[in-house]
């Protein structure tokens, strides 16, 4: 079973390559939709959560308040290092668990990993291909602030938050350049497809 992991900066696309690649028949496995997973009212992680940063940051339904934990924690390494500590290693879990089940299910399943904290957190697990989403920060800011409606700061803040470009593209086996059309992006991710497909 062909295990991908298909990473890159806010706003770069990557989910765009995701759905492309699950139309063509690829297993997606979304880090941040386990990170909400682990985090569930009820949850072991989200009680060590309000335990270790005070029940202010668990809103009134019992949820976690992203906002309020991020506030906390955003542009304070020490804080965020805690966090990391009681997150990831629910997130390592639950995603192989996920890998199990796809190659279970189908043993020539192609599983692709959509995480954006590849290179901060799981560079050296064993991936047969890293695939890296890549646009230049002048696009990115572009989208943030156009497509999603950040103001610019923000936009700002949250690409400097994470990785540089130049770590990311260290690692890659291959680079999809998003900077083009939706067809641009598209035609490259079939390619990849062509590449990392079932035989």
């Amino acid at each position: 079973m062909p295990l991908i992991a298909l990473t890159g900066g806010i706003a770069s696309g990557k989910s765009t390559i995701a759905r492309r690649l699950a139309e063509h028949g690829a297993v997606i496995v979304d880090a941040d939709q386990i990170v909400r997973d682990v985090q569930a009212p009820g949850s072991p992680v989200l009680e060590q959560i309000a335990q270790t940063f005070g029940s202010g940051v668990i809103a009134a339904d019992g949820a976690l308040d992203r906002a309020a934990l991020g506030a906390k924690v955003f542009g304070d390494s020490a804080l965020l290092k805690q966090l990391n500590a009681i997150v990831h290693p629910a997130v390592r879990a639950e995603s192989q668990r996920r890998f199990e089940a796809a190659a279970a299910a189908d043993p020539r399943a192609v599983v692709v990993y959509d995480v954006p904290l590849l290179v901060e957190a799981r560079v050296d697990d064993p991936w047969d291909t890293i695939v890296v989403a890549h646009a230049p920060v002048s696009e990115r800011l572009r989208r943030l602030v156009e497509l999603r409606g950040m103001d610019e700061r923000a936009a700002q803040e949250r690409i400097d938050a994470q990785v540089s470009d130049e770590k990311r593209l260290a690692i890659a086996d291959v680079v999809i350049d998003t900077a083009g059309s939706l067809d641009a992006t598209h035609t490259q991710t079939d390619a990849l497809w062509e590449r990392i497909r079932p035989r």
